[in-house]
């Protein structure tokens, strides 16, 4: 459930690949991480995304599939794709 559906109207301002993004859940998933950096990707065994981020209030680091991160305005992430050939 997203903070609005909770009622609570907070957003976050974040980078993802030097441009800003309105969200509203305080964790991200790596796959909505993906998302928001390549939202017209499907989904593909051979690419894979590399995702690392920067925290102004906290830790800096990277997530792989099935991790998350609890994130706050001004977090920055990279997310990158390579294909396997």
């Amino acid at each position: 459930m997203s903070q609005a559906e909770k009622g609570n109207d907070k957003t976050y301002t974040i980078i993802i690949n030097g441009r800003p993004r309105e969200v509203e859940d305080h964790k991200l998933t790596y796959q909505q991480v993906v998302h928001l950096a390549f939202p017209s990707d499907q989904p593909d065994a051979n690419t894979i995304y590399t995702v690392a981020y920067a925290n102004p209030h906290g830790k800096d680091g990277t997530l792989v599939d099935g991790q998350d991160v609890v994130i706050k305005s001004g977090v920055s992430f990279n997310v990158s794709k390579t294909s396997r050939s």
